[in-house]
């Protein structure tokens, strides 16, 4: 998402679509089951962006981590966060950068979930969205055969298929994408990390309220993900996928977040003082007001103009904006990421 999205200005705080950030849209879809439910943990570097952003979050209910260790340590130092207030039952894994359309179906779904868990503490539940094409940046989940009205099996899951899988899977009509929001007790999952991450989860526990412990042992965790570490493990029998259709996109990239805005393929984004001509399919953004954008005869074209960045990129090339960043950090023009 550079450089619309930079290390001290990540994406989800930043007001992509309309007047909220993602972040704010997050907590705004759940403010029904009450902000004493609502808990955001975060790099410390943010948590002073995030108290600004969402100001009526209850005092004690936004945790910083010392350090990036991937979603293996950070939601397990969650959970161990929450018994050492007194907490248990149902919890809802959800994430502060996503697009959606239909929240009340996202809620509608997290209730239902909820009552799942209950009847069952010993499951996982995952949303499974409604694929609209093949896409092969996200995972995806092989739902089965109903068990019940709205609810289906789990067979397995695929993380980032090659794009001519993701055509098998897609055409199948068997397989949703998986936008990475689960259901679980609290006190199961822990329970998964005592049994395939011991080591973890005694090193967590033993942080998850003392700060000196954790900002000295947490860099030193492994950098797991969650899907790893713990997702992995979890049997068919231990998990109902519920499909919904929540409009639900995640920009990853910039090109991704065009996808997102257009209301057509071939369509253009546009924003800021931008002027076009015969230009198709491309994102064309300009944060400077006084300054004008025009773009002649794109095709596929991503430019993004910032107060000390420009990027033009091809939309083919979108990947490699990765290798660009590796190069300015070596360049030692780390300044501007």
């Amino acid at each position: 998402m550079w450089p619309l999205s930079r290390r001290h200005a990540p994406k989800q705080f930043g007001r992509l679509k309309g007047d909220q950030s993602t972040l704010q849209m997050a907590v705004e879809r759940v403010r029904s089951f009450g902000l004493d439910k609502i808990f955001i943990s975060t790099a410390d570097e943010y948590l002073a962006t995030v108290r600004e952003q969402v100001p009526e979050l209850p005092a004690g209910h936004l945790w910083g981590e010392p350090a990036r260790r991937d979603l293996a340590a950070a939601v397990g130092l969650t959970l161990c966060r929450l018994k050492r207030r007194g907490l248990s039952g149902t919890l809802a894994m959800l994430w502060a950068d996503h697009f959606m359309d239909h929240p009340e179906v996202f809620v509608q779904a997290l209730r239902r979930a909820e009552r799942l868990v209950a009847v069952n503490p010993q499951r996982f539940v995952f949303l499974g969205e409604s694929p609209r094409f093949a896409n092969h940046n996200l995972g995806w989940i092989h739902a089965g055969p109903e068990i019940a009205p709205g609810e289906k099996s789990f067979l397995g899951w695929k993380y980032r298929p090659e794009l001519d899988e993701c055509r098998r899977l897609y055409e199948s009509g068997e397989w949703l994408w998986n936008p990475g929001y689960f259901v679980f007790d609290i006190d199961f999952v822990l329970g998964l990390y005592r049994q395939f991450m011991p080591e973890m989860e005694a090193a967590l526990a033993a942080m998850a309220d003392d700060e000196e412990k954790l900002r000295q042992n947490y860099p030193e965790l492994p950098a797991i993900s969650f899907d790893s570490a713990i997702i992995e493990h979890i049997s068919p029998e231990q998990a109902v996928v519920l499909p919904v259709n929540l409009g639900w996109s995640d920009p990853g990239t910039l090109y991704a977040l065009k996808e997102t805005m257009a209301s057509a393929p071939t369509d253009n984004y546009v924003k800021g003082t931008v002027s076009v001509q015969r230009t198709v399919d491309s994102f064309i953004v300009n944060e400077e007001p006084e300054k004008l954008v025009a773009a002649v005869g794109l095709d596929g074209v991503i430019v993004v103009n910032t107060k000390d960045a420009l990027l033009v990129c091809h939309k083919d090339h979108v990947p490699d904006i990765k290798v660009l960043l590796k190069n300015l950090e070596e360049e030692g023009k780390g300044q501007y990421l």
